[in-house]
């Protein structure tokens, strides 16, 4: 077995279909990048068809196999139909990455109820029901991987983003206990927890004083690449690589956590 042999079948997804929720963002598109480059097929699957399609676009130019579907992650028949079809497409379901997240910054006293909510019913209640809808159809074929999406503030507070941290520590929390339910059925679900990413969620939230204070709090001093948590994404979702992996949080935040000073 040759080197490059050797780290396809460790890392390799050839065969494999993913599906990932929030594809067409600027972090999903990248994970769907690093798994369809590892081998597998991809469903990009998100709320915006422009950008679905523009996501396709991409990825087919990487000599990726791709396609899009619509979803409303707040719907579990949405989410049913996705399933329906991605299986349809890829023969089955194999990898489920969930990556669909909104974010709102405000003062606590100024925090409204509906925006709570709503960042509620996305990043916390849209993983669950994603997970439960997807695991259903795992389970009658032979089992999965999962990825949900947490955050450097899942356990610490971060001013002014209260809704989404607490969704995030949820979705951490959601994490644990369905790779304790499911640990012996074949389903793995781990989940990985970012540092700071300027996406689009979270630009608008990121004056000069905020950024002066992330990077004063981050030892590598600087914000992450995308590209940054494709690695950590193979490992956690890979068959073999991380077949011993499950009910994990890995941090991917340039020394973030563990800076205090």
């Amino acid at each position: 077995m040759t080197n490059q042999e050797y780290l396809n079948d460790l890392f390799g997804m050839k065969g494999q279909t993913a599906v990932v929720i929030g594809g067409a963002g600027a972090l999903g598109l990248c994970l769907s990048t690093g798994l369809g480059k590892a081998g597998a097929k991809i469903v990009v699957a998100d709320v915006r068809e422009d950008a679905c399609v523009e996501a396709v676009k991409k990825l087919e130019s990487e000599g990726i196999e791709a396609i899009y579907a619509l979803v409303n992650v707040t719907s579990k028949e949405s989410l049913t139909e996705l399933r329906e079809k991605a299986a349809a497409w890829g023969g089955k379901v194999d990898i489920l990455v969930n990556c669909a997240g909104i974010n709102v910054g405000t003062p606590f006293l100024e925090v409204d109820a509906d925006k709570w909510d709503a960042i509620m019913a996305v990043n916390l209640k849209g993983t669950m029901l994603s997970c439960q809808v997807f695991i259903e159809s795992m389970l009658k074929t032979g089992g999965g991987s999962i990825l949900n999406i947490g955050s450097v503030n899942s356990d610490r507070p971060l001013s002014r983003v209260f809704a989404y941290a607490a969704s995030k520590a949820g979705v951490v929390n959601l994490t644990q206990n369905i790779a304790q339910e499911f640990a012996t059925q074949g389903i793995r679900c781990n989940a990985i927890c970012p540092g700071f990413f300027p996406a689009e969620q979270n630009r608008k939230i990121l004056d000069a004083k905020r950024v002066e204070n992330i990077m004063n709090g981050t030892p590598m001093r600087r914000y992450g690449d995308p590209s940054e948590l494709i690695g950590a994404a193979l490992l956690l979702l890979s068959r073999k690589a991380g077949s011993y992996i499950t009910g994990s949080a890995l941090y991917v935040d340039g020394g973030f956590t563990c800076s205090w000073f």
